[in-house]
């Protein structure tokens, strides 16, 4: 994050440094580089610790693993909420607006996009 915040970013892109660097952060506090808890983080800085973890999970590149299907990825990340790693409320937002989904036509393996049973997903609750 200090790389980050040594560049001179033009006014618009000033909060990069935030955003970017806040993806390692955790609701709880215990993440880094800063240790910063939900409430000290911005929206955008949750959101990229989502998109952060998500794309890890599903990524097809990676030589140590393969991609996960949503479903196993959504269950993990499921996981993650429940002990405070990912914003809740947001995460909630990202499986019930199907985010995922929107991602994943675009970048994912077929065999990757598997029929999501969000009611599977324990800790999400569908809005009525």
């Amino acid at each position: 994050m200090l790389l980050l915040e040594a560049l001179p970013w033009p006014k618009h892109l000033k909060n990069v440094p935030e955003y970017a660097g806040g993806h390692h952060e955790r609701m709880d506090g215990k993440g880094y580089p800063r240790g910063l808890t939900r409430e000290q983080m911005s929206v955008q800085a949750r959101m990229m610790g989502i998109a952060d973890i998500f794309e890890a999970l599903t990524a097809k590149d990676r030589p140590y693993k393969k991609g996960k299907t949503l479903t196993e990825s959504l269950m993990i990340m499921d996981t993650l909420k429940k002990i405070g790693h990912i914003d809740p409320d947001l995460f909630d937002v990202f499986v019930r607006e199907k985010v995922y989904l929107d991602y994943a036509q675009q970048f994912l393996d077929v065999e990757q996009i598997d029929e999501v049973d969000e009611s599977r997903i324990p800790g999400y609750l569908p809005t009525v």
